[in-house]
């Protein structure tokens, strides 16, 4: 059977995902397609709006054949690390193809990137030492760093998807059998753009449609299921963890904090001035944010600090990586039978005695997420994938 992966967040699911899908199967004329998913925390630095599991049916119910968990040490880093998670584990399950979504495919050749990337690997980084700069963002710098290496690759910082393309493109071409990369025009609705199209919205568009009850026009642009998630289920913002994390910063000691992954150049002390003062996350993230420390990257700092996420955690997470299987049609099921002969990760679908390494870290994050609502479902013990029927 032939497979294509796709990476993915669905926070939640809409019409624009269900397109990806079904541009996917008909670009890589793949038989399977297998979405890496993150879990309940997001790579921007956000809890998802609803859980993991209710987003792992509606992407069942709406096109995919398997959905694994992208695990958190991987699903809440900047672009870079986030795809060499989900790169790494479509590989340990031999996917043909990768497609992703982006804003100028016919700009770009990211498979000639990859193997750019792969092949001048020490030359890029004798550059971004020579051109270090303090003030500009990791991003940036690397941006200028490609601009004098590759002046015909197209960067748009307005353009997320686009940079999470060439990280794509990056780490692919680090393997001995690379997929094919399949990018694909993202149609009406850009990322983070907040109108409510005819048919189509981004997923910024549909969560604030959502918080606000917008539900005549949230029906145009989701899937039946998302709507029925979306309207039943308590949704969650990280408002909904404001007062948690507040107390973790005051009540912990600048020690302690310093042992938080990521938390670097003395930031801990603005952290703890701001939070005294900050009645809501966001008065919060607006009065820490710099140039150099963005909305974005606090907010993944956010997300270590109150998951008390130290980098040794992090670094263990990356040394035990696995396959933890949300749900699968039976064509998935199928799929994933082959794999578990060649796949060189652990397949797993329940938590036993000797599985507790793979999961200790997810399963403290899922605790925490829970306490974001108490109308949020237990999220590891007694789960098991969600079994669909081809339609």
């Amino acid at each position: 059977m032939k497979a294509c992966g796709i990476i993915v967040e669905y926070n939640p699911f809409h019409n624009g995902h269900a397109y990806h899908i079904e541009k996917a199967r008909e670009a890589s004329k793949a038989e399977v397609i297998v979405a890496v998913m993150s879990g309940n925390f997001l790579q921007r630095g956000e809890p998802a709006i609803i859980d993991k599991w209710m987003r792992t049916a509606e992407a069942l119910k709406n096109g995919a054949d398997l959905v694994v968990e992208l695990p958190f040490y991987w699903a809440v880093q900047s672009a870079d690390y986030f795809a060499r998670g989900g790169v790494k584990l479509l590989q340990a399950l031999n996917c043909e193809s990768l497609c992703f979504g982006t804003d100028s495919p016919s700009e770009s050749d990211y498979q000639s990137f990859g193997e750019f990337t792969a092949a001048n690997q020490q030359l890029i980084e004798q550059k971004y030492k020579e051109i270090n700069q303090q003030h500009l963002s990791y991003s940036r710098q690397m941006t200028q760093v490609f601009q004098e290496l590759y002046p015909s690759l197209h960067l748009d910082f307005s353009s997320p998807n686009h940079i999470l393309g060439l990280s794509y493109a990056k780490e692919n071409a680090q393997y001995e059998h690379p997929m094919s990369l399949l990018p694909i025009k993202r149609n009406v609705s850009k990322y983070n753009e907040e109108k409510i199209h005819q048919e189509f919205a981004s997923a910024t568009a549909v969560r604030n449609g959502a918080f606000k009850g917008q539900w005549g026009a949230l029906k145009m642009v989701i899937p039946d299921q998302t709507l029925i998630d979306l309207t039943q289920k308590k949704l969650v913002s990280w408002e909904d963890y404001w007062p948690l994390l507040k107390y973790r910063l005051i009540s912990s000691s600048y020690e302690e904090l310093q042992q938080i992954y990521q938390m670097t150049e003395g930031i801990e002390y603005r952290l703890k001035e701001k939070a005294l003062k900050a009645e809501t996350f966001h008065q919060f993230i607006e009065s820490v944010k710099t140039k150099r420390y963005t909305w974005t990257r606090l907010q993944r700092l956010a997300v270590y600090i109150l998951t008390n996420i130290s980098a040794e955690e992090i670094y263990q997470g990356w040394n035990n990586s696995y396959l933890n299987i949300l749900g699968m049609t039976e064509k998935g099921q199928s799929y994933l039978k082959i794999q578990k002969k060649k796949s060189k990760l652990p397949i797993l679908t329940k938590q036993m005695k000797n599985t507790e390494k793979y999961f200790k870290i997810g399963v403290k994050c899922d605790r925490i997420y829970q306490l974001g609502n108490n109308g949020i479902a237990e999220q590891n013990s007694g789960r098991f994938p969600i079994r669909i029927k081809n339609a």
